[in-house]
């Protein structure tokens, strides 16, 4: 589309499947890179109404949080006399609601995390493939929804969000298609499976429950799956799920033989995190709030708009809000 290599041409670069030569072995935009100026400009056109929707849930949204690891943001309130205010924030884990990963957030074990930065320098001291990479530039550009539910009701299969429903690149083409979306190249996709609105509308004791057996729809851990967005110069992919991909991995073509399951956190084994966020450099963001734009692009048929995301400015950021808005 844009004059880059194809991912077949990528499975002989060094190491296979990644785009490290593509955008220079010293870049740290990735995949963010396909968002030019002539595509940014030429997303506007998809603005007809001026319609505007939010994609972040509220902090806290998703307490408690189903890994566990990120526990409940504290916002206080002071003032310095009766009419001033002003607050802070305590325990306020960057992931623990809508979120955009940085290139740093996930290394791949042989090759380390995006352009080879060794895991031994990936450290609270360095800026290295921080989120204010992406925060300096910020990011805009078209974007399409693609909806999982209505795709799963419109060929009459069986869906619950409950469960590890993996989405295949035969999924994305059929619900592409029957949406009528093209892909012009730098396209940011999103996924709505419905998970999210399923998660924030349980009761607190209906959540600690779910989170004993949590599963999420997603992407397959495939090959294809990587080809597809690559040779679509997908920009960034989002859902609103925990992970984008399925979880937990039910096949993978990313296992690394031998390799031992960590101590303490996440088992990224098999994951498609590591191929699309290390060797791609592919901008990744979870848990974003997508059920009131799919009713909106359901309402008119119309699955794309202009989208911007501008994360947080934290230099060495890992993650941080998307402050995500889809403008129709």
């Amino acid at each position: 589309m844009g004059g880059h290599p194809d991912y077949d041409a990528l499975l002989r670069a060094d190491p296979p499947g990644s785009s490290w030569d593509v955008f220079g072995r010293t870049d740290e935009r990735g995949t963010i890179n396909f968002l030019t100026p002539e595509r940014v400009a030429a997303a506007a056109h998809a603005v007809r109404t001026g319609s505007r929707f939010n994609l972040d849930y509220p902090v806290n949204a998703f307490e408690p949080y189903p890994t566990g690891t990120r526990p409940a943001t504290q916002h206080h309130v002071f003032a310095n006399n009766e009419f001033h205010r002003d607050d802070w924030l305590d325990s306020f884990y960057l992931q623990s609601t809508s979120q955009l990963d940085s290139l740093r957030h996930i290394g791949h074990p042989e090759h380390g995390f995006y352009n080879g930065l060794p895991a031994a320098e990936n450290t609270d001291d360095s800026t290295a493939l921080g989120i204010h990479t992406w925060a300096e530039s910020g990011i805009a550009g078209r974007g399409v929804l693609l909806d999982v539910p209505a795709h799963f009701a419109r060929t009459g299969r069986d869906y619950d969000v409950e469960t590890t429903v993996v989405l295949d690149v035969e999924d994305l083409d059929a619900m592409a298609q029957a949406q009528g979306v093209t892909w012009l190249g730098g396209d940011m996709l999103l996924l709505r499976t419905g998970w999210a609105e399923n998660y924030v509308a349980k009761t607190p004791e209906e959540r600690v429950e779910f989170n004993t057996r949590n599963r999420s729809p997603g992407l397959a851990q495939r090959e294809r799956i990587l080809r597809w967005l690559w040779d679509r110069e997908i920009a960034l992919v989002a859902s609103d799920t925990p992970a984008v991909e399925a979880d937990p991995v039910v096949e993978s073509d990313f296992r690394v033989p031998g390799e031992r399951a960590p101590e303490r956190g996440v088992n990224h084994s098999g994951m498609l995190h590591r191929p699309l966020i290390a060797l791609l450099g592919m901008a990744m963001g979870e848990l974003w709030k997508l059920d009131e734009l799919a009713a909106a692009s359901a309402a008119d048929g119309r699955y794309d708009f202009f989208l911007t995301c501008k994360p947080l400015n934290i230099p060495g950021g890992v993650g941080s809000p998307p402050n995500a808005l889809a403008i129709r």
